[in-house]
Formats: C-alpha cells, structure tokens, sequence
C-alpha cells in the first residue's frame, strides 16, 4: 500500500499544485461523506431499488461538482486579479496578455476542475453498489458495500494527505476513513 501511495504522490505533484489538491481532497472529502449519508438515509428511508440510489446520488454529484467549480472559479478569479495587481504594482507595468497571465489562469482552470472532479468522485464511487441492488445485491448489501467503498476513498484522502505532509499514511488515511463512520453511525442514530 506505501508504494500505491508514494506513486500517486509523485503523479499528483507532477500534474497539480498544491491549491488543486486542496480543492480536489476538500470536495472529494465533502462528496463521500455526501454519498455514505444519501445511502445510509436511503436505505433507512425504505427505498426499495437501487435504481433510485443511483439518481439522488447523481443529482447530489452534479450539485456539489458544479458548486465546486463554480464557487472556485470565482474565488481563484479575484484571487489571482489580487496577485496579478500586486504584481503590476511592484513592476509598474501592466501584465495584461503575458505569461504570467496565462499561467494565473490556467492554474485558476486547473483548481476548479480539481474541485468539481472531487466531488463526483467521491460520490459516483461509493453509490456505484446500487447499481446492482436489487438484482444482483440486497438493498442492505448495497449500504454496506457504499460505507465500505466510502471509507476505502477516505481512508485513500488521508493517506495521500499524510504522505505529502510527512505524516504516518496509515494513521492520516485511518482519521479520514473514521469520518466516514462517524456520519453512517450518526445517520442511523438519527430519530425517524
């Protein structure tokens, strides 16, 4: 397991800077808790086929990954206006049309994909059992195997987390896979 994540370190710090991976991490974190609390709920609520699951899953992906980038978008846009400007001061000059413009916006790009991307990961993956329920796995096979992958995903958050950061991986990835837990004991104590 320390070689999958030492090698998904090294691809990350290739392809994305550190805002990005705080998008992606923070909204994927926000996605998967999302998804274990729709299934849990689901099921608790009686819904009877997995089909409709899969639906309120969709709509709750779609809503956060769009609350992701746009919300980044915006904030990454002001700013980078802010560095742009502080920037121009220092040079007086203005960089309207140069490098340092294009890369302020792709960098804005890349953190709101980041952002959006997390999300629908987060929760695709853990409804993906519903999918099958009630075909080929019981309603309740379904929620398990949501909490399950859930916190599999979370546990794979912290233990990246960790490891940029020079921490225990397995102890990082345990705090973050707790969470998971919590929200399924939290849902299922939760009156009606």
């Amino acid at each position: 397991m320390s070689g999958l994540v030492s090698r998904m370190r090294a691809w990350v710090g290739r392809h994305f800077d550190a805002i990005s991976r705080r998008y992606f991490i923070s909204n994927g974190f926000d996605g998967t808790l999302t998804s274990i609390g729709v299934a849990v709920g689901s099921y608790l609520s009686g819904v009877p086929e997995g089909v409709t699951v899969v639906k309120v899953g969709l709509g709750a992906a779609v809503g956060l990954a769009t609350s992701g980038v746009w919300s980044v978008w915006e904030i990454e846009r002001a700013e980078k206006r802010i560095e742009l400007a502080e920037i121009e001061t220092a040079m007086l000059t203005g960089l309207e049309g140069t490098r340092v413009q294009a890369q302020q916006s792709e960098r804005r790009l890349r953190s709101a994909a980041m952002s959006g991307i997390g999300p629908l990961i987060g929760i695709i993956l853990p409804i993906l059992p519903y999918a099958f329920a009630p075909a080929t796995v019981s309603m309740l096979g379904a929620t398990l195997a949501a909490i399950a992958v859930g916190v599999g995903l979370l546990f794979v958050f912290g233990a990246y987390m960790g490891s940029i950061s020079q921490q225990s991986w397995l102890v990082a990835g345990a705090r973050m896979g707790l969470a998971g837990l919590v929200v399924a004991v939290i849902n299922i104590a939760l009156p009606g």
